[in-house]
């Protein structure tokens, strides 16, 4: 049998996030919902992070596969994760997210209504090194997915409390953890990269949990996850 030969262009931004589009118009398909959380976030100014609508997919897809009925998110933006979380939920689930920026809150709070997920989803506005003592105090968890996309340089924190606030068979999602191969530089002043590094030093010693860390490339650039089972 001959040899079939694939020219492969040479990889860029671009055809990263062609090949995005290509994943999420066949596989995730377009949601009125969901376009039009981007949009109120664009037309309300907030920063264009976002999870992707194929990683939306994967975050959906992950909860599922664990059974999660209880979810916590440190960091919500707009509320586009978040809605792809809290579908991941049975009708009697919980999902709780944290946001410290007073405006991002009021956009993700207008888009989770829009989603018919209030009922299943409690945004905390505030910091998060104090709304998750408080979580602690009021009892709140044993949460059984755990999703972590906040300012990197505190990531390391919000994992310890995520391993105070989970229990064996509970899943933690870090986003964000490659930085464009700046985690490899062990001398960069970047404080996302030193957070990034400092959480890898955490994950290496802590036995309760067996990680690893997944790099991506796509709309977003060059990047990666982290994936923690407890």
């Amino acid at each position: 049998m001959r040899a079939t030969h694939v020219l492969i262009e040479p990889m860029n931004e671009e055809l990263w996030s062609a090949v995005d589009r290509y994943i999420s118009d066949v596989l995730v398909g377009h949601d009125a919902v969901l376009d039009a959380v981007l949009e109120a976030s664009d037309a309300a100014g907030l920063p264009q992070i976002s999870v992707t609508p194929n990683q939306g997919k994967l975050l959906y897809l992950l909860a599922r596969m664990r059974g999660a009925r209880t979810i916590l998110e440190i960091g919500t933006l707009a509320g586009y994760s978040t809605i792809w979380l809290g579908r991941a939920l049975p009708p009697d689930g919980e999902l709780i997210t944290i946001e410290a920026d007073p405006k991002h809150a009021d956009v993700a709070l207008a888009n989770i209504s829009r989603a018919g997920l209030p009922a299943r989803v409690e945004l905390r506005r505030g910091l998060a090194l104090e709304v998750l003592p408080a979580l602690a105090s009021e009892g709140k968890g044993p949460f059984d997915f755990v999703f972590i996309d906040a300012d990197k340089p505190n990531i390391p924190e919000y994992f310890g409390w995520a391993m105070k606030l989970t229990t064996q068979g509970s899943v933690i999602i870090v986003d964000n953890v490659v930085r464009e191969g700046a985690i490899i530089d062990e001398t960069s002043g970047d404080p996302s990269v030193r957070g990034v590094r400092r959480l890898n030093e955490v994950l290496a010693r802590e036995k309760r949990v067996s990680a690893t860390t997944i790099q991506t490339v796509g709309a977003k650039g060059y990047d990666g996850f982290t994936i923690a089972l407890r």
